[in-house]
């Protein structure tokens, strides 16, 4: 409590992102799958945990201005996005029901060198199935879960994983991914970053689950995973495509529109297999979060809404600075003796899960000191009042211009401005 919440804010993109004349765009990277996996491969890759992930990962299409506008919202101090809302991430829960893989594992760690690595490779696909199977999640892990700032390359390392497959199965895949998308995340913070790797389709995913305001129309019943959802066809009419337009919805609508816990809607619960709610506490335990050379706190007490708990004023977030440090650069390094700490506190999971209170009634979803304190100690909103008094009254001027071009445009009395724009152009070109 004592220690500042925000203190990276010197070099942070949503301080220096309203003095650029140019709005920065990430680029974002995702390789869908070419084909669904040949059945001779299914048996292989339900053994090693893999399948779900082998059925979803085609046809997903990233919204750069979307994932641009969430990096700007998240806080490497906390591994949370600040909103007016308060503090929401992305938790073991979303990695677990979005892309199906397992979290309550053994952690992702191990060598990460080879004296021959040609010969690795000569051994663990060599054999027809088998080998093929392997090639497969390492396609999945490279191209979709874990691509990093290359874009056409992945790590060999990922095969010494992939040598038992039901060894393979007990690994905790979630954390891993998350642990580098956190990473990732907080890299894309700082200003000269023009690129950002990680499991950007959850990233995206999640928003769209949170935020009715961002989600694209679609009428087709939900699937598991729920990524999937996706990945078919969508209406975008009335959803923002400028960031612009992104920031100033994040700011006016998250407050009230924000879905804390989307998974508990009937028909999203009836299709996630009844294995994968069975033990809750695996998503709310306050951990690192190990992958060889990552290790990532998930700050799971400061978001407990998520998880239908209410929400206390948090402790003041671990200092995680020179572990960031770390990388596989370290060539040769022991990361199972470099971060066993950590590693301990990971097979301890149970351990660590913060006090939980049931929500009583929503009015009462966090204890009344929270949000004053949120207020004043965090960055519930990116622009500045004056910012989002002058893009309101732009709109609004924008607005009667085209009433009085169309004569026939009818405005509702209750509007939010951002969206109001996009219905408008909307109902303009449809006639």
């Amino acid at each position: 409590m004592a220690r500042e919440l925000i203190r990276l804010d010197n070099k942070h993109i949503s301080v220096e992102q309203m003095k650029m004349s140019v709005d920065r765009v990430l680029e974002c990277y995702i390789r869908n799958m070419p084909n669904p996996p040949s059945p001779l491969i299914e048996n292989y890759l339900r053994e090693a945990g893999f399948w779900h992930m082998a059925t979803i990962g085609r046809g997903c299409k990233l919204d750069p201005k979307l994932i641009s506008a969430l990096i700007e919202r998240w806080r490497p101090e906390t591994h949370t996005f600040h909103l007016p809302c308060g503090e929401c991430t992305i938790t073991l829960q979303d990695v677990h029901l979005q892309l199906g893989l397992p979290v309550d594992g053994y952690a992702v760690t191990g060598s990460a060198s080879s004296s021959d690595w040609s010969a690795v490779c000569y051994v663990l696909l060599e054999l027809e199935r088998i080998g093929y199977s392997r090639a497969y999640i390492l396609e999945i892990i490279g191209g979709y879960l874990m691509p990093d700032l290359s874009r056409n390359l992945v790590h060999l390392r990922w095969l010494l994983k992939l040598i038992d497959f039901r060894a393979a199965d007990e690994l905790s895949w979630g954390s891993a991914v998350l642990a580098k998308l956190y990473k990732e995340m907080c890299g894309a913070t700082l200003l000269n970053k023009a690129k950002i790797g990680g499991c950007l389709s959850l990233l995206q995913s999640w928003a769209r689950f949170r935020f009715p305001f961002l989600r694209p129309r679609v009428d087709h019943p939900y699937t598991f995973s729920l990524i999937t959802r996706w990945n078919r066809s969508a209406s975008y009419v009335g959803i923002p495509n400028s960031l612009e337009d992104i920031q100033l919805l994040l700011d006016q609508r998250s407050d009230t529109q924000f879905e804390w816990t989307p998974y508990d809607d009937p028909a999203i619960r009836a299709v996630i297999p009844d294995e994968y709610v069975q033990n809750p506490n695996a998503w709310h335990v306050k951990v690192p979060l190990v992958n060889y050379a990552k290790v990532e706190m998930h700050q799971s007490d400061r978001v407990l809404r998520q998880f239908g708990f209410r929400q206390p004023i948090p402790v003041a977030p671990e200092v995680f600075d020179e572990e960031h440090k770390a990388d596989l650069r370290l060539l040769n390094m022991d990361w199972p003796r470099y971060w066993s700490g950590y590693i301990e506190m990971w097979k301890n999971r149970y351990d660590y899960i913060p006090t939980r209170e049931s929500i009583i009634v929503p009015e009462l979803a966090c204890v009344p000191e929270y949000m004053p304190w949120f207020r004043i100690h965090g960055k519930p909103y990116l622009l500045s009042e004056e910012e989002r008094r002058r893009q309101i009254r732009v709109y609004l001027n924008w607005l009667r211009i085209l009433a009085i071009m169309t004569g026939n445009v009818v405005l509702r009395s209750a509007f939010t401005v951002g969206s109001i724009k996009v219905a408008i152009i909307s109902e303009f070109i449809l006639g």
